[in-house]
């Protein structure tokens, strides 16, 4: 039998909606119990983390994401997923709160870049300045032997972001991403992430000459495979 996964959802919740589509696609199927069974706590009253993280005033969302993560293991959940980047700064509140793993999207991310590149190469992120400030792809990559560079423009970026979570796909929204993608082929890129799943909404709008990587991808394959494994022995 196929695993269940447990989705710490609603941050946001066409992100969390868009991670359930990919994997429905991702597998090939002939009935219904093909499909990898998940278990989504579509939480849209996680704290804000921008406001945390960049605001300074707000709530800390780790207390929330541990509740959730113990109510998924308690349904059932034998791995944890987050189709969110930026919360992956509480992932160890998260993995505190639970004996089960936390199939943790930063890690994949850097995993596949030094796989990809190998030591010496440079990865450029397109994510919101919260997830930049936390220095979570950084510490990843660099134990890699990675370099990092990022956009420049943090307002825009953190623009686009709250723009797509009011409003979905714009014009607006996908200029910023292809001009920030540019920026990065031109500050020496090898590869680029789409490290925000408000930006995965229009990963699309990457600039042509980016070698670019949504990493709400990464963590499907990683869910189908962990799902899969052992589905055999029953």
């Amino acid at each position: 039998m196929l695993r269940p996964i447990g989705i710490l959802g609603g941050m946001g919740p066409e992100a969390t909606i868009l991670l359930q589509r990919k994997l429905v696609e991702a597998v090939p199927v002939r009935d219904d119990r093909d499909h990898i069974p998940l278990l989504i706590d579509m939480n849209t009253q996680v704290p804000s983390r921008i406001a945390h993280l960049i605001e300074g005033s707000g709530e800390d969302p780790g207390p929330t994401l541990a509740t959730m993560a113990r109510r998924l293991q308690d349904a059932g959940a034998v791995a944890l997923a987050m189709p969110c980047n930026t919360a992956h700064h509480y992932a160890k509140a998260i993995t505190d709160a639970v004996n089960v793993p936390l199939l943790n999207m930063v890690d994949l991310a850097a995993d596949h870049a030094a796989g990809t590149l190998g030591k010496g190469g440079c990865v450029g992120v397109l994510a919101s300045p919260a997830v930049r400030r936390t220095c979570l792809f950084e510490t990843a990559l660099q134990a890699r032997g990675l370099s990092t560079v990022w956009s420049t423009d943090d307002d825009a970026m953190l623009a686009a972001i709250r723009a797509i979570k009011v409003d979905g796909q714009s014009d607006k929204a996908r200029e910023t991403l292809r001009a920030s993608s540019k920026a990065l082929v031109e500050a020496g890129a090898d590869l680029q992430f789409v490290a925000c799943s408000e930006f995965s909404l229009i990963a699309d709008s990457v600039a042509d000459d980016a070698n670019a990587v949504d990493t709400v991808d990464l963590l499907v394959r990683a869910i189908v495979s962990f799902s899969q494994t052992g589905c055999n022995a029953s």
